[in-house]
């Protein structure tokens, strides 16, 4: 994908996270590897009035180009990037769910076998820290060990994928799981009845699952990307 391609996914995911409700105003961030370094959206600009130059472009060791300043979050981007390989771009967003759990600075158990999609058996929130410092990030690439999406304490929650899309998506699925979660919270308390946490055994296998969950099989093996 070009360069001028890439900034207008960009600015068209931000776009899209807004009309889906997964954020609001100029809150959250995205951004998007592009050889040595990455692209991200810029600071307090809205969304409906972005252009493909006021995308900043930034390297690896936290430098930018151009006339505008990066996202306060351009830490957490970077060392997503610096140390996730297989990160392609990055979503952040304070949706409603995600960010009201986050406030409680709750690991989401296994309560749905979906919490597997972030790569591991629990859905964890990393440990509170200013937002835009480097405290922050630190904590958050300890949540996301092992994972592709967390919560971050008192804020919201971050998630990558290989594009622009699967990034997005994966953040949609976070604030989903994190409903259905607050949903089956309150009706344990209203039933009486308990929250049934699948086991570290079924967790495993269904890990294994979405090793293929997705793709095509054939004669010639297995093609495609996991779609979930």
């Amino acid at each position: 994908m070009s360069n001028r391609s890439l900034r207008e996914g960009i600015i068209a995911t931000c776009r899209a996270m807004n009309a889906s409700g997964l954020n609001t105003g100029t809150s959250g961030n995205v951004s998007a590897r592009i050889g040595d370094g990455f692209l991200i959206t810029p600071s307090g600009i809205p969304y409906d009035e972005l252009t493909p130059d006021h995308i900043v472009a930034m390297d690896l060791d936290g430098g930018f180009d151009g006339d505008w300043l990066p996202s306060s979050e351009w830490r957490m981007h970077m060392d997503i990037y610096r140390s996730k390989p297989e990160a392609g771009a990055i979503v952040h967003v304070h949706s409603s769910h995600a960010a009201a759990l986050s406030c409680l600075r709750l690991e989401i158990p296994p309560f749905h076998y979906m919490i597997a999609v972030a790569g591991g058996k629990t859905l964890r929130c990393a440990d509170y820290a200013t937002f835009g410092t480097q405290a922050l990030s630190t904590n958050m690439i300890a949540a996301l060990e092992d994972r592709s999406a967390c919560l971050l304490s008192n804020h919201g929650q971050i998630a990558f994928g290989p594009t622009l899309a699967k990034a997005l998506w994966l953040a949609g699925e976070v604030e989903e799981l994190c409903h259905q979660y607050f949903i089956a919270a309150q009706m344990a308390t209203v039933t009486g009845r308990p929250m049934i946490i699948l086991d570290d055994e079924e967790m495993a296998r269904i890990q294994e699952k979405f090793r293929t969950y997705g793709k095509q099989v054939t004669e010639l093996g297995v093609i495609g990307e996991p779609s979930l």
